[in-house]
């Protein structure tokens, strides 16, 4: 049973991605609703310095913030819980939350996803402190000269070990997978990066910077660690309606970034493995204008 009236788009995800889509719709003057549980990636950034006008930067909190700010202004409604189930049906979908059905013409999913951490229980504080970074295309900058590990399997950290090694000439790759793959390891010694098969590696924080401690009780020191050791895509809901993915689960949609189910978009870190915040703010212009473009006319 529906418990509430239509809207014309449901966002699901409160991130960047979600709340640039709600602003442009909202703008439009269309009926939006935003669900959010509260988990968004960007709110874990301590300083992003890519954001357009910040000279100084800002915090991804600050970001989101700003932007709900600016959606309060709109009176667009929020609210926070999990979108546990959704249903397509002949007006559009129903979604599910709170024990409750809620109908909507159009969805976009937002709803990004979530690190793979490594073995590391100060991780937050670390994240917080700018000790553990996920994103080198974002903050490798700060990071010039400095003496820096990746930790994961090698064929998945090859790449940002060679793209930190750009920054710094300090670069130790931890590899916590098999390390067989001989293009990528003759990469890396060309590169001069260092290779350590570490497959029972710890994290602790020591001093300043974070130390790695190995099976064997030998320890590395490094200023700030980079894990890449994949991630979760919070694709679920977009799946279970049989809507085309990838093998590690990133929606697949077109240029106007709709998905292969009828009215579902994907925006944002749902649909590409390039975590930017741009990114996000791209593909949520392009889906609202083509969602506005698509519902019956909004005549004043």
């Amino acid at each position: 049973m529906i418990d509430a009236p239509p809207v014309e788009c449901l966002i699901v995800g409160g991130g960047p991605a979600g709340l640039m889509a709600a602003i442009y719709l909202a703008r439009f003057r269309r009926r939006v609703c935003v669900v959010d549980a509260g988990a968004s990636r960007a709110a874990l950034i301590p300083r992003s310095h890519n954001v357009p006008g910040f000279v100084h930067g800002l915090s991804g909190t600050e970001l989101i913030e700003r932007m709900s700010a600016q959606l309060h202004e709109l009176a667009v409604t929020r609210v926070e819980a999990e979108v546990t189930a959704l249903q397509c049906d002949q007006d559009g979908f129903e979604a599910s939350w709170n024990g409750g059905a809620h109908a909507a013409a159009t969805v976009i999913l937002a709803c990004g996803i979530v690190d793979t951490r490594p073995p590391f229980d100060e991780w937050r504080t670390a994240v917080t402190d700018g000790l553990l970074r996920y994103c080198p295309v974002c903050d490798a900058f700060e990071a010039t000269g400095r003496r820096i590990g990746v930790i994961g399997p090698l064929a998945r950290a090859a790449g940002k070990a060679l793209f930190l090694r750009g920054y710094s000439r300090d670069v130790t790759l931890l590899a916590t997978g098999p390390d067989d793959d001989r293009s990528a390891t003759s990469r890396l010694a060309e590169a001069g990066v260092k290779v350590v098969f570490a497959p029972d590696l710890r994290l602790r924080r020591q001093g300043e910077g974070l130390e790695a401690v190995f099976a064997d009780g030998r320890t590395a020191q490094f200023e700030m660690v980079y894990p890449a050791m994949g991630a979760q895509v919070r694709s679920q809901l977009a799946m279970a309606l049989g809507a085309g993915h990838n093998a590690e689960g990133y929606l697949e949609v077109d240029d106007h970034q709709r998905t292969s189910i009828a009215g579902l978009y994907g925006i944002g870190d749902v649909v590409t493995d390039l975590h930017q915040i741009s990114v996000a703010f791209g593909h949520a212009a392009i889906a609202a204008c083509t969602i506005h473009n698509s519902l019956p006319p909004r005549l004043a």
